[in-house]
Protein backbone atom coordinates (compact mmCIF):
# COMPACT_ATOMS: atom_id res chain seq x y z
CA UNK A 1 0.00 0.00 0.00
CA UNK A 2 2.82 2.33 0.90
CA UNK A 3 4.64 1.75 -2.47
CA UNK A 4 1.17 2.28 -4.25
CA UNK A 5 1.02 5.40 -2.80
CA UNK A 6 4.14 6.45 -3.56
CA UNK A 7 3.44 5.65 -7.22
CA UNK A 8 0.34 7.82 -6.63
CA UNK A 9 2.40 10.73 -5.19
CA UNK A 10 4.95 10.41 -8.06
CA UNK A 11 1.86 10.59 -10.54
CA UNK A 12 0.47 13.38 -9.00
CA UNK A 13 3.64 15.56 -9.29
CA UNK A 14 4.45 14.57 -12.81
CA UNK A 15 1.45 14.84 -13.93
CA UNK A 16 1.44 18.72 -11.86
CA UNK A 17 5.02 19.30 -13.59
CA UNK A 18 3.47 18.23 -17.15
CA UNK A 19 0.85 20.91 -16.54
CA UNK A 20 3.23 23.52 -15.68
CA UNK A 21 5.75 22.55 -18.40
CA UNK A 22 3.56 22.55 -21.06
CA UNK A 23 2.55 25.68 -21.32
CA UNK A 24 5.37 26.98 -21.28
CA UNK A 25 6.78 24.82 -24.05
CA UNK A 26 3.54 25.48 -26.30
CA UNK A 27 3.84 29.11 -26.24
CA UNK A 28 7.58 29.43 -28.04
CA UNK A 29 8.63 31.29 -29.21
CA UNK A 30 7.58 33.47 -26.83
CA UNK A 31 10.86 36.02 -27.10
CA UNK A 32 13.01 36.62 -30.04
CA UNK A 33 15.39 33.74 -31.33
CA UNK A 34 19.07 34.79 -31.61
CA UNK A 35 21.05 32.81 -34.81
CA UNK A 36 24.86 33.15 -34.03
CA UNK A 37 26.99 33.32 -37.11
CA UNK A 38 30.47 31.87 -37.22
CA UNK A 39 31.60 34.40 -39.85
CA UNK A 40 31.40 37.92 -40.84
CA UNK A 41 28.04 39.17 -42.68
CA UNK A 42 27.93 38.34 -46.28
CA UNK A 43 29.49 34.71 -46.07
CA UNK A 44 27.61 31.69 -46.62
CA UNK A 45 26.18 30.86 -43.70
CA UNK A 46 25.27 34.71 -42.70
CA UNK A 47 23.37 34.58 -46.10
CA UNK A 48 21.20 31.24 -45.77
CA UNK A 49 21.10 32.40 -42.11
CA UNK A 50 19.21 35.18 -42.63
CA UNK A 51 17.61 34.10 -45.92
CA UNK A 52 15.53 31.60 -43.17
CA UNK A 53 15.37 33.71 -40.18
CA UNK A 54 13.30 36.24 -42.84
CA UNK A 55 10.44 33.33 -42.84
CA UNK A 56 11.09 31.56 -39.46
CA UNK A 57 7.91 31.71 -37.06
CA UNK A 58 6.67 34.09 -39.53
CA UNK A 59 3.55 35.26 -38.12
CA UNK A 60 4.22 34.34 -34.60
CA UNK A 61 5.27 38.08 -33.82
CA UNK A 62 8.94 36.91 -32.76
CA UNK A 63 11.61 38.24 -34.67
CA UNK A 64 14.93 35.95 -35.56
CA UNK A 65 18.10 38.16 -35.17
CA UNK A 66 21.22 37.28 -36.85
CA UNK A 67 24.26 38.27 -34.60
CA UNK A 68 27.76 37.38 -35.64
CA UNK A 69 30.42 36.04 -33.39
CA UNK A 70 33.60 35.41 -35.80
CA UNK A 71 36.85 33.50 -34.70
CA UNK A 72 38.93 29.73 -34.33
CA UNK A 73 36.91 28.67 -37.53
CA UNK A 74 33.71 28.67 -35.49
CA UNK A 75 34.75 27.83 -32.47
CA UNK A 76 33.99 31.26 -30.67
CA UNK A 77 30.30 31.08 -32.47
CA UNK A 78 30.21 27.54 -31.35
CA UNK A 79 31.43 28.09 -27.31
CA UNK A 80 28.80 31.01 -26.78
CA UNK A 81 25.79 28.97 -28.17
CA UNK A 82 27.41 25.65 -26.18
CA UNK A 83 27.44 28.16 -22.85
CA UNK A 84 23.59 29.47 -23.44
CA UNK A 85 20.47 28.23 -21.72
CA UNK A 86 19.28 25.28 -23.84
CA UNK A 87 16.09 26.75 -24.09
CA UNK A 88 15.75 27.23 -27.98
CA UNK A 89 16.83 30.70 -28.11
CA UNK A 90 20.34 31.24 -29.23
CA UNK A 91 20.81 28.44 -31.56
CA UNK A 92 24.18 28.64 -34.33
CA UNK A 93 24.02 28.94 -37.41
CA UNK A 94 26.73 26.04 -37.78
CA UNK A 95 29.11 25.45 -40.42
CA UNK A 96 30.29 21.25 -40.92
CA UNK A 97 33.84 22.22 -40.44
CA UNK A 98 33.28 22.89 -37.39
CA UNK A 99 31.78 19.65 -36.38
CA UNK A 100 33.96 17.59 -38.38
CA UNK A 101 37.07 19.05 -39.19
CA UNK A 102 38.20 21.38 -36.14
CA UNK A 103 38.44 18.12 -33.45
CA UNK A 104 40.78 16.72 -35.98
CA UNK A 105 42.69 20.28 -36.28
CA UNK A 106 42.58 21.44 -32.62
CA UNK A 107 44.43 19.51 -29.63
CA UNK A 108 42.63 21.16 -27.22
CA UNK A 109 38.73 22.89 -28.02
CA UNK A 110 36.67 24.56 -25.28
CA UNK A 111 33.81 22.15 -25.60
CA UNK A 112 33.64 19.46 -27.76
CA UNK A 113 31.44 19.82 -30.63
CA UNK A 114 30.09 16.20 -31.19
CA UNK A 115 28.89 16.33 -27.63
CA UNK A 116 28.20 19.90 -26.65
CA UNK A 117 25.89 20.61 -29.45
CA UNK A 118 22.90 19.07 -30.32
CA UNK A 119 21.91 18.90 -34.39
CA UNK A 120 18.28 20.24 -34.70
CA UNK A 121 18.04 20.81 -38.54
CA UNK A 122 20.06 20.56 -41.28
CA UNK A 123 19.72 24.01 -44.21
CA UNK A 124 21.53 23.83 -47.49
CA UNK A 125 24.40 21.48 -49.00
CA UNK A 126 26.63 22.78 -51.99
CA UNK A 127 30.22 22.79 -53.36
CA UNK A 128 33.16 25.14 -53.65
CA UNK A 129 34.51 26.71 -57.27
CA UNK A 130 38.06 27.02 -58.04
CA UNK A 131 38.26 30.74 -58.40
CA UNK A 132 40.95 32.94 -59.99
CA UNK A 133 41.74 36.30 -59.92
CA UNK A 134 41.00 37.09 -63.83
CA UNK A 135 44.89 38.14 -64.43
CA UNK A 136 45.84 34.43 -63.30
CA UNK A 137 46.95 33.61 -66.57
CA UNK A 138 45.31 30.03 -66.41
CA UNK A 139 41.87 28.89 -68.07
CA UNK A 140 41.24 25.51 -67.59
CA UNK A 141 42.19 23.46 -64.43
CA UNK A 142 45.06 21.48 -66.12
CA UNK A 143 46.43 24.59 -66.89
CA UNK A 144 46.41 26.01 -63.72
CA UNK A 145 48.35 22.84 -62.29
CA UNK A 146 50.69 23.73 -64.30
CA UNK A 147 51.42 27.29 -63.83
CA UNK A 148 50.93 26.21 -60.04
CA UNK A 149 53.88 23.80 -60.72
CA UNK A 150 55.70 26.08 -62.18
CA UNK A 151 55.41 29.56 -60.32
CA UNK A 152 58.22 31.11 -58.08
CA UNK A 153 57.69 32.57 -55.44
CA UNK A 154 54.48 30.17 -55.00
CA UNK A 155 51.13 31.20 -56.19
CA UNK A 156 48.71 32.50 -52.56
CA UNK A 157 45.34 31.37 -52.10
CA UNK A 158 42.88 32.62 -49.74
CA UNK A 159 40.56 30.36 -47.70
CA UNK A 160 37.86 31.07 -45.03
CA UNK A 161 40.22 30.05 -42.11
CA UNK A 162 42.74 27.56 -40.83
CA UNK A 163 40.78 24.42 -41.20
CA UNK A 164 37.80 25.85 -42.84
CA UNK A 165 36.18 23.93 -45.61
CA UNK A 166 37.71 26.61 -48.27
CA UNK A 167 41.55 25.51 -46.43
CA UNK A 168 40.86 21.36 -46.63
CA UNK A 169 39.58 21.63 -50.28
CA UNK A 170 42.48 22.82 -52.04
CA UNK A 171 44.48 21.14 -50.02
CA UNK A 172 43.51 17.78 -51.08
CA UNK A 173 43.22 19.14 -54.88
CA UNK A 174 47.00 19.93 -53.89
CA UNK A 175 47.79 16.66 -52.77
CA UNK A 176 46.25 14.73 -55.22
CA UNK A 177 47.82 17.09 -58.46
CA UNK A 178 51.05 17.69 -57.01
CA UNK A 179 51.44 21.19 -56.64
CA UNK A 180 52.36 23.75 -53.98
CA UNK A 181 51.17 26.58 -53.09
CA UNK A 182 51.13 29.53 -50.09
CA UNK A 183 47.70 29.25 -47.79
CA UNK A 184 46.52 32.90 -46.58
CA UNK A 185 43.74 32.69 -43.91
CA UNK A 186 41.52 35.27 -43.94
CA UNK A 187 38.39 35.35 -40.93
CA UNK A 188 35.60 33.91 -43.51
CA UNK A 189 34.54 33.37 -47.06
CA UNK A 190 33.29 36.98 -47.75
CA UNK A 191 36.82 38.33 -46.87
CA UNK A 192 38.72 35.85 -49.01
CA UNK A 193 36.56 36.59 -51.70
CA UNK A 194 36.60 40.69 -51.59
CA UNK A 195 41.12 39.58 -51.48
CA UNK A 196 40.79 37.31 -54.41
CA UNK A 197 38.66 39.94 -56.39
CA UNK A 198 41.63 43.03 -55.25
CA UNK A 199 44.11 40.32 -55.97
CA UNK A 200 45.95 40.01 -52.86
CA UNK A 201 45.69 36.02 -53.57
CA UNK A 202 45.45 34.33 -57.01
CA UNK A 203 43.16 31.81 -56.34
CA UNK A 204 40.59 30.53 -53.57
CA UNK A 205 38.25 27.51 -53.32
CA UNK A 206 35.08 29.57 -53.18
CA UNK A 207 31.37 28.90 -52.45
CA UNK A 208 28.33 29.20 -54.72
CA UNK A 209 27.38 32.41 -53.29
CA UNK A 210 30.31 34.01 -55.74
CA UNK A 211 28.88 33.28 -58.92
CA UNK A 212 27.95 36.81 -58.94
CA UNK A 213 31.49 37.98 -59.10
CA UNK A 214 32.59 35.50 -61.47
CA UNK A 215 29.44 35.99 -64.18
CA UNK A 216 30.40 39.86 -63.61
CA UNK A 217 34.33 38.61 -64.76
CA UNK A 218 35.73 39.29 -61.69
CA UNK A 219 36.48 35.93 -60.90
CA UNK A 220 37.27 32.98 -62.98
CA UNK A 221 36.12 30.07 -61.87
CA UNK A 222 37.82 26.84 -63.67
CA UNK A 223 36.65 23.45 -61.90
CA UNK A 224 33.79 22.50 -59.47
CA UNK A 225 34.00 20.57 -56.38
CA UNK A 226 31.17 18.49 -56.60
CA UNK A 227 30.03 15.81 -57.69
CA UNK A 228 28.06 16.56 -60.77
CA UNK A 229 28.54 20.46 -62.33
CA UNK A 230 26.78 23.28 -60.58
CA UNK A 231 23.43 24.46 -62.36
CA UNK A 232 24.09 27.75 -61.80
CA UNK A 233 27.17 27.70 -64.44
CA UNK A 234 26.87 24.43 -65.77
CA UNK A 235 29.70 25.20 -68.38
CA UNK A 236 32.17 25.11 -65.32
CA UNK A 237 33.55 21.42 -65.09
CA UNK A 238 34.33 19.31 -61.92
CA UNK A 239 37.77 18.81 -60.63
CA UNK A 240 36.14 14.98 -60.87
CA UNK A 241 36.45 14.93 -64.73
CA UNK A 242 40.28 15.11 -64.44
CA UNK A 243 40.68 13.63 -60.39
CA UNK A 244 37.80 10.54 -60.65
CA UNK A 245 36.44 10.43 -57.03
CA UNK A 246 37.24 13.65 -56.20
CA UNK A 247 34.47 15.71 -54.19
CA UNK A 248 34.19 18.24 -51.82
CA UNK A 249 31.14 19.72 -50.26
CA UNK A 250 29.79 21.86 -47.80
CA UNK A 251 26.66 22.29 -45.38
CA UNK A 252 25.43 24.67 -42.80
CA UNK A 253 22.81 23.88 -40.29
CA UNK A 254 21.07 24.81 -37.23
CA UNK A 255 22.55 23.73 -33.98
CA UNK A 256 21.85 24.23 -30.24
CA UNK A 257 22.95 23.69 -26.53
CA UNK A 258 22.82 20.26 -25.33
CA UNK A 259 19.24 19.40 -23.38
CA UNK A 260 17.01 21.17 -25.31
CA UNK A 261 13.39 20.39 -24.58
CA UNK A 262 12.27 17.79 -27.42
CA UNK A 263 8.92 19.88 -27.91
CA UNK A 264 11.35 22.27 -29.02
CA UNK A 265 13.41 20.57 -31.15
CA UNK A 266 10.38 19.55 -33.17
CA UNK A 267 8.80 22.68 -33.52
CA UNK A 268 12.06 24.36 -34.75
CA UNK A 269 12.50 21.33 -36.93
CA UNK A 270 9.59 21.43 -38.51
CA UNK A 271 9.07 25.36 -39.04
CA UNK A 272 12.17 24.78 -40.28
CA UNK A 273 11.38 22.37 -42.92
CA UNK A 274 8.44 24.24 -44.09
CA UNK A 275 10.61 27.53 -44.28
CA UNK A 276 13.17 25.69 -46.36
CA UNK A 277 10.45 24.56 -48.68
CA UNK A 278 8.63 27.95 -49.22
CA UNK A 279 8.82 28.81 -53.25
CA UNK A 280 10.23 32.30 -52.40
CA UNK A 281 13.21 31.18 -49.99
CA UNK A 282 13.97 28.07 -53.03
CA UNK A 283 14.25 30.70 -55.42
CA UNK A 284 16.03 33.16 -52.78
CA UNK A 285 18.41 30.21 -52.26
CA UNK A 286 19.12 30.00 -55.93
CA UNK A 287 19.92 33.67 -56.48
CA UNK A 288 22.31 33.86 -53.28
CA UNK A 289 24.24 30.88 -54.75
CA UNK A 290 22.38 28.27 -56.44
CA UNK A 291 22.48 26.09 -53.11
CA UNK A 292 20.16 23.46 -52.72
CA UNK A 293 18.01 22.91 -49.62
CA UNK A 294 18.96 20.31 -47.51
CA UNK A 295 16.28 18.55 -45.29
CA UNK A 296 16.93 15.35 -43.61
CA UNK A 297 15.55 13.44 -40.75
CA UNK A 298 17.38 13.65 -37.26
CA UNK A 299 18.58 9.99 -37.78
CA UNK A 300 19.68 11.06 -41.87
CA UNK A 301 21.80 14.42 -40.63
CA UNK A 302 23.29 12.40 -37.40
CA UNK A 303 24.57 9.82 -40.30
CA UNK A 304 25.82 12.82 -42.52
CA UNK A 305 27.66 14.15 -39.53
CA UNK A 306 29.48 10.92 -38.29
CA UNK A 307 30.41 10.10 -42.23
CA UNK A 308 31.53 13.52 -42.74
CA UNK A 309 33.89 13.22 -39.09
CA UNK A 310 35.10 10.26 -40.06
CA UNK A 311 36.30 11.38 -43.91
CA UNK A 312 37.97 15.13 -42.54
CA UNK A 313 39.94 12.83 -40.18
CA UNK A 314 41.56 10.68 -43.29
CA UNK A 315 41.95 13.71 -44.66
CA UNK A 316 43.26 15.49 -42.01
CA UNK A 317 45.94 12.87 -41.27
CA UNK A 318 46.49 12.27 -45.14
CA UNK A 319 47.54 15.74 -45.86
CA UNK A 320 49.03 16.24 -42.21
CA UNK A 321 47.06 19.61 -41.14
CA UNK A 322 47.24 20.62 -37.51
CA UNK A 323 46.88 23.98 -36.33
CA UNK A 324 47.91 23.82 -32.59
Amino acid sequence: MASLQAVTRWLACAVSGLAIALPAVAQYPSKPIRFVAPIPPGGGPDIIGRLVASKLFEGSGQQVIVENRVGGNGIVAGEFVVRAPADGYTLLLGMDSLLTINPHLYRKMPFDPLKDLTPVASLVSNGFFLALHPQVAAKTLAEFIELAKKAQPPLQYASGGNGSQHHLTMERLKARAGFEMVHVPYKGGSPATTATVAGEVSAMMSGTSTAQQIRAGKLRAIAYTGRSRSGILPDVPTIAEMFPGFEMTQWYAILGPVGMPEPVLLQLRAEIAKVLRHPDIVERLKAAGGVEPWITTPAEFSAAIRADFEKNAELAQDIGIRID
